[in-house]
């Protein structure tokens, strides 16, 4: 039976922990601006670490620009976090774009405007919401 939580994944966890901290307070590169860490997988033999970042930016190509920054930063990240964590290997890191956040805030959006829409078309009509209920 696997353990249920391995040791991994306790790395990967303390690893975003320490990531998220170093790229708030020590990056001082203006190309990076606000980074949000969501999650870090961990390799099982501890060599490579996928770190999930969300960049709060609409344009693609400010997007692409700020991912190669954060891969062009990522030996100087991997040292200030080696220096946060005690393990006898500091996994490699290798930043991928996570878009879900931003797109989960887009849906949010868009069904916030469509319900601003049918209370808007609602009260074009007349038509009180208690009205529909009781048909």
């Amino acid at each position: 039976m696997a353990k249920e939580f391995s040791r991994t994944r306790r790395i990967g966890q303390q690893l975003q922990q320490e990531l998220a901290f170093v790229l708030q307070r020590d990056m001082k590169d203006p190309r990076i601006g606000m980074v949000t860490v969501n999650d870090v997988d961990v390799s099982r033999d501890l060599s490579f670490a996928k770190v999930y970042v969300t960049l709060f930016e609409e344009d693609p190509q400010a997007i692409q620009d700020k991912m190669t920054a954060l891969m062009n930063a990522a030996p100087y990240v991997r040292t200030l976090v080696a220096g946060r964590m005690k393990l006898r290997v500091m996994p490699e890191l290798r930043f991928v774009y996570d878009a879900s956040l931003v797109e989960g805030m887009r849906m949010s959006n868009l069904v916030s405007q469509v319900i601003n829409d049918d209370k808007a078309k609602q009260a074009q009509f007349g038509v009180e919401p208690d009205d529909e209920e009781q048909e």
